[in-house]
């Protein structure tokens, strides 16, 4: 067989999307010069790899042998890669990382802080929810991610604390509690709660500290993101919780404020992940270095 890393590649990305658009997306290329480069691939097996079933793209029997050879392979030429750019000491190339939704206010800030140190590094942030991140995290589809509270799977994991991750209650400026002072939790659950879906970090955070306090709450509205909730809040819709990192400048601005409640704010952590066993590029632990070093100095300045 004369198969081409392309064409791997290719193959990786359609059983992994089951699709497809969205692998011709990730690729960079027209569906049609994805499909071409496939077709040729099945040619050289002589069997079938793909198959439809519904309306997503499953490997064949055979395409099963293949994914799995193709991982195999693909991997062997990252670590290639990884040894290669270790033995210059040249810090440069691919840093692929996921990251959860709210990441988005303070990582882009330290990816670029990064960049302007090592200019060659080529990088891609992926932002998604919860689920989807873990779901990369065990199928090591990333250098590592960024999250806020690490699985249960933790003896399979690797994790470094990196930065504090403080949770606030927010209100407008004019809610009735805005100017109170030693609000109890039990009187700021009472208001217009506006919550994250099941499932995210700071839902989960709040739900510990309820069940503390032997207190529940039903939120008014359920909203997918930081950000749907910081502009929920800043429209009078109600309360919310929010990670400070998300509202440094609307808090600045007199937009939001920060509500006085015994207990709050909250202290957690950021952690990046990633499998144990899982050997780092020179770029991506270079990175990691950063974060962990310099990252509360970045955010500070």
């Amino acid at each position: 067989m004369h198969l081409t890393l392309q064409q791997l590649r290719l193959f990786e990305s359609v059983v992994r999307n089951h699709s497809f658009t969205r692998a011709a997306e990730e690729m960079h290329l027209t569906q049609p010069a994805v499909s071409i480069q496939l077709k040729r691939l099945e040619d050289q097996v002589g069997l079938p790899l793909l198959e439809n079933v519904g309306k997503k793209i499953f490997p064949t029997t055979a395409g099963k042998t293949m994914h799995a050879a193709a991982l195999d392979i693909l991997g062997r030429v990252s670590e290639l890669q990884c040894e290669v750019e270790s033995l210059k000491g040249d810090i440069k190339g691919p840093l692929q990382l996921a990251v959860v939704t709210t990441g988005k206010y303070f990582m882009p800030h330290l990816l670029g802080h990064f960049l302007q140190l090592h200019p060659g590094v080529v990088p891609s942030l992926e932002f998604t929810n919860r689920a989807r991140l873990v779901e990369r995290l065990m199928n090591n589809e990333d250098d590592f991610v960024v999250m806020g509270r690490i699985p249960e799977d933790e003896e399979r994991l690797v994790s470094y604390p990196f930065l504090e991750n403080i949770l606030a209650f927010v209100a407008p400026p004019d809610h009735p509690l805005a100017k109170r002072k030693r609000l109890s939790l039990q009187e700021v659950i009472k208001e217009r709660f506006l919550g994250r879906e099941p499932g995210s970090g700071t839902r989960l955070a709040l739900e510990r500290v309820l069940r503390e306090t032997g207190l529940e709450v039903e939120p008014y509205m359920e909203l997918g993101s930081s950000e749907a909730i910081k502009q929920a809040v800043m429209g009078g819709l109600g309360i919310g919780l929010l990670s400070l990192h998300s509202v440094r400048v609307e808090q600045a601005a007199g937009k939001l404020v920060i509500l006085n409640v015994s207990g709050f704010p909250i202290k957690r952590r950021w952690y990046a992940v990633h499998l144990k066993g899982k050997k780092l590029s020179l770029v991506a632990q270079s990175f990691l270095d950063f974060i962990l070093e310099e990252g509360h100095r970045v955010l500070s300045d």
